[in-house]
């Protein structure tokens, strides 16, 4: 089994759709996937902060069965431990938002496999996904690569936390993810969870840019992270193109290998929306 690990509201939608297309669509393995979604409802807070809904979870299950019967989905509503967690922590309104908070309940959460990947839901795959999960971090806490800022502003090792490969036997001993909580409810991070994880590690091994690609897209890139990016021309500005952006993936990156994944997105878009009018 393949596990993997997304979190978020009712935006993410169709960040986990494109993401989990291209991941089913790259890989060759026989091996079932078993994709858990954490998310919550924090309406209270933001009226966009609605959680994942049940349609669009049965919309899921039935895209990625089709790739293979023996794949699942599990939505899980972490709306009680956020509550109790990280209710008016320093960090509720941080850098993103709340739900880049859901993955340090990892520990929390009864039945979470012993490995697992962690992927933000602004990624595509590119290659196969097993050439990632099969990279063996039975000695560390977890994998991860470079980000592609912060390696030159902060730390030649400082790691990007949206592409996390966790060992979560050693992760319980160590108890990571509870040390990040208690810095969250503490103190106001920069970067929020991925300062809190980076603060916590005590042992990770670093892998290669090719499992993270957050700004370039090569042949050998396994995972392409449409996080923001700095560009140079016409201005230097910030942008954040995500890949459901169709029209800028092609306008502003030029990039059409994706180009399979993102016609059956299209389509399972719009038929997502006749059926369930959402």
């Amino acid at each position: 089994m393949i596990n993997i690990l997304f979190c978020g509201n009712s935006k993410v939608f169709d960040g986990i759709l494109t993401c989990s297309l291209s991941i089913l669509k790259r890989t060759e393995t026989k091996e079932p996937f078993k994709f858990f979604v954490y998310t919550m409802d924090l309406q209270d807070l933001n009226e966009n902060y609605k959680p994942i809904s049940s349609a669009q979870i049965s919309f899921l299950e039935n895209v990625i069965k089709e790739y293979n019967a023996e794949n699942s989905i599990e939505k899980i509503d972490v709306t009680d431990l956020y509550n109790k967690e990280f209710r008016g922590c320093p960090n509720e309104q941080c850098y993103c938002s709340p739900y880049t908070l859901l993955r340090l309940f990892a520990d929390l959460v009864p039945g979470m496999p012993s490995k697992f990947l962690y992927l933000d839901a602004d990624i595509l795959a590119n290659r196969d996904i097993t050439l990632l999960y099969n990279i063996d971090v039975s000695n560390v806490e977890y994998a991860a690569a470079n980000d592609h800022y912060g390696k030159y502003l902060i730390n030649p090792h400082y790691i990007n936390a949206g592409v996390l490969l966790f060992n979560m036997e050693l992760c319980r001993k160590t108890e990571i993810f509870k040390k990040s909580r208690e810095l969250i409810k503490t103190k106001k991070l920069i970067f929020a969870d991925q300062s809190a994880l980076i603060r916590s590690t005590t042992k990770k091994k670093l892998i290669a840019q090719k499992f993270n690609d957050q700004k370039f897209l090569h042949k050998w890139t396994v995972l392409r992270h449409f996080s923001q990016r700095l560009f140079y021309f016409p201005f230097p500005h910030i942008a954040n193109i995500k890949q459901w952006d169709v029209t800028n993936v092609h306008k502003v990156f030029k990039y059409f290998q994706f180009d399979d994944i993102l016609l059956e997105y299209i389509y399972l878009r719009e038929k997502f929306k006749r059926e369930f009018h959402e």
